[in-house]
């Protein structure tokens, strides 16, 4: 049976990237976004190409939702090896307007919805030998005044607050997992990605290249983080 990796929050591009690398290396895909329409359209791309995909609408800021789509995808396609956290909200842009629900939305989409697919796939990752928990970052979240000025401007600070929680928690994860035979790993991209919503003409990061990144941190087990300009 092959493995399967959960590709949480995907879309258009770093996602759809990393589905593409690894299911040329076997693996099963379960797609998770909101939009139900575009995930069968994009299952049916992946299909054409010869990859094995599942579309699993659902709100990954939920993580009640996201426990049944971990449920799902492993009676669906098989165990869970992997999982692919792209998944963002772009909520609360400016903290001084933003109400509280905004706020906690970007926080369970970065943060809650992510530890909740680790935990319900926990018994499947152990049981791998590479077992692994990867996720994407921009830089937003870095702790720095000129990255937070430029958070502030681009009116992203719930995404830049959001993110930086998600830094620690992989890092966290990633100490602790290791108890458990499991790795963790996380991707930031200093830069615009080719053909996202973020790209205003002057991109110079290719999705491809994220990808790539990931799965070298996928395959060698080390560092935690690495970066991609």
């Amino acid at each position: 049976m092959s493995k399967t990796m959960i590709v949480g929050g995907y879309g258009t591009g770093i996602s759809k990237a990393i589905a593409k690398r690894f299911g040329a290396e076997g693996f099963s895909l379960a797609l998770v976004a909101r939009n139900a329409d575009k995930l069968g359209a994009a299952v049916k791309e992946l299909e054409a190409q010869g990859h094995r995909a599942a579309a699993f609408p659902g709100d990954l800021g939920d993580p009640e939702a996201v426990r049944q789509i971990v449920a799902k995808a492993r009676g669906a396609l098989g165990p869970i090896a992997a999982i692919a956290w792209t998944a963002y909200a772009n909520g609360a842009g400016d903290l001084l307007t933003a109400d509280a629900a905004a706020v906690r939305g970007v926080l369970d989409v970065a943060v809650t919805g992510l530890l909740a697919a680790v935990q319900a796939a926990l018994p499947d990752l152990k049981q791998q030998k590479d077992g692994a928990v990867l996720a994407i970052n921009g830089g937003f979240g870095y702790v720095d005044p000129n990255v937070d000025a430029i958070g502030v401007k681009a009116n992203a600070m719930g995404l830049s607050m959001a993110n930086a929680a998600k830094h620690k928690m992989m890092g966290l994860l990633a100490k602790r997992l290791e108890r458990e035979g499991v790795y963790a790993g996380k991707v930031t991209v200093l830069g615009l990605v080719k053909g996202t919503g973020w790209d205003d003409g002057s991109a110079t990061v290719a999705a491809e290249t994220v990808a790539a990144k990931l799965w070298e941190l996928y395959r060698a087990r080390t560092p935690v983080f690495a970066e991609v300009h």
